[in-house]
């Protein structure tokens, strides 16, 4: 099957464009489960460093993936949730999950 030309935005490269690399999913899988402080998700990946985690959230706030909210307090503090537009992802990571478990399955060794 020949995918069609497009004359317009290939769609997967959107996609791909706004929620791809090594972190951005995992962020969103994480922020699946409901608001996170900015410490939260380091504690949750920490193989990430704090400027890689700041840009990719930045990013993802920029494309409407994810709301940051900031709270006037001493000291202060910052929480991410998913947007409308976030929450629409909870298949696609769902799906993305499943077929990782069953890669693991099916390729024992291969994490």
């Amino acid at each position: 099957m020949n995918p069609p030309i497009m004359t317009t935005p290939c769609p997967v490269e959107t996609a791909i464009t706004v929620i791809g690399g090594k972190w951005k999913p995992l962020i969103l899988f994480y922020l699946l489960d409901g608001t996170k402080r900015f410490n939260e998700l380091r504690r949750l990946l920490p193989a990430i460093s704090q400027q890689t985690l700041t840009r990719q959230l930045r990013d993802l706030e920029r494309d409407g993936i994810v709301h940051r909210a900031i709270y006037a307090e001493v000291p202060a503090r910052v929480e991410y949730t998913l947007t409308q537009v976030g929450r629409t992802l909870h298949p696609v990571l769902e799906a993305i999950l499943q077929w990782g478990l069953h890669y693991i399955e099916a390729h024992p060794g291969t994490e």
